[in-house]
């Protein structure tokens, strides 16, 4: 097998789509590079928000389940998602933008030497705004170049994902001997573990808690996490390792964007490995109008006048706009 490259992509849950994606587009300048259904569930919208082309290890993605209740956070769960910038001095301009659109955050902290800035969105749910400065590591991607965020301060990139758990030695032992993700350092009740070639996108910290109820899904949380690998061929050797450890897992799924297959080796956290191809770009869309329309995959066009008459329309035209720059 070849080993993990970092985080691929987290999944959330919000209590509205057109809130997740007015907060994405116009105060976090992430670019909406696909808009379809969640394809277990095609009264659910899927919205995939990305990096200036849609590249692996930068999508954050929402569904919008009807009659979700809210997360209630606590242990066993996905607790945190993280982003990355460029520099602390992006740090420095986010803590304007922040207090600008009135969004809820902490200020800069250092975790694990590593500057970052957590903060919530409308739903609660809680996020990490990582900096790259003197973190070596997996590539990031490119900010979204026509967004509302300058580019020398835009998010390029997933950050360190957070589980908080009350076995941290049965998920240290699945996260190590499941999936080769090492320790490579603790701070008090905090533990990061490393993949591939390490840095804040193939960072999870892992936080052990022995007084916090169990957690619940709901808007405001954590769906899953998916970790990258390169191609089928790589995924298909990733199944075959988690059969011979006797893992329970879903086999190969085909998720038209990229393919996949989900494990549940921990109570509460869902994972998922996912190939950086074939991307969003594609016959429906290119790369100028990446989000615009409700893409449908092929086993789903012939039942767009359904998803159509369920799925609340709402406007993500963005080619028409121009987004000013704002320098704080």
């Amino acid at each position: 097998m070849t080993n993990l490259l970092g985080i691929h992509h987290i999944t959330a849950i919000t209590s509205s789509a057109p809130k997740i994606y007015d907060f994405y587009t116009n105060v976090l300048g992430l670019r909406l590079v696909k808009k379809t259904v969640n394809q277990d569930d095609i009264n659910t919208y899927h919205l995939f928000f990305a990096d200036d082309k849609g590249s692996p290890g930068t999508d954050i993605t929402f569904f919008d389940f009807k009659d979700i209740p809210q997360a209630r956070h606590g242990v066993n769960e996905i607790s945190r998602s993280g982003f990355r910038v460029p520099s602390d001095e992006a740090l420095n301009y986010w803590i304007k933008r922040f207090d600008k659109y009135d969004v809820k955050h902490t200020g800069i902290r250092t975790v694990f030497g590593r500057k970052a800035i957590y903060f919530n969105d409308f739903d609660g749910q809680p996020y990490a705004l990582f900096s790259d400065e003197g973190i070596p590591g997996v590539k990031p991607g490119t900010p979204w170049l026509k967004g509302p965020v300058p580019n020398e301060f835009g998010i390029y990139g997933l950050g360190p994902v957070y589980f908080t758990v009350n076995r941290l030695e049965s998920m240290k032992n699945i996260l190590e001997g499941v999936f080769n993700i090492k320790e490579v350092k603790n701070e008090g009740s905090l533990h990061l573990f490393e993949m591939g070639e390490g840095g804040n996108g193939a960072s999870v910290i892992v936080e052990e808690s022995l007084l916090l109820p169990p957690g619940t899904q709901g808007y405001g949380g954590v769906h899953h996490v998916a970790f990258r690998v390169d191609t089928r061929q790589s995924l298909d050797a990733w199944a075959n390792h988690l059969t011979k450890l006797g893992a329970p897992h879903s086999g190969y799924v085909d998720r038209y964007y990229f393919e996949s297959v989900y494990t549940r080796l921990y109570p509460g956290i869902l994972f998922e490995l996912a190939t950086d191809e074939p991307g969003f770009i594609d016959h429906e869309e290119t790369y100028d109008i990446l989000g615009e329309k409700l893409a449908l995959p092929p086993a789903f066009i012939n039942k767009r006048a359904y998803v159509e008459s369920v799925v609340k329309h709402f406007d993500t035209v963005r080619s028409t706009k121009v987004f000013e720059k704002e320098y704080l």
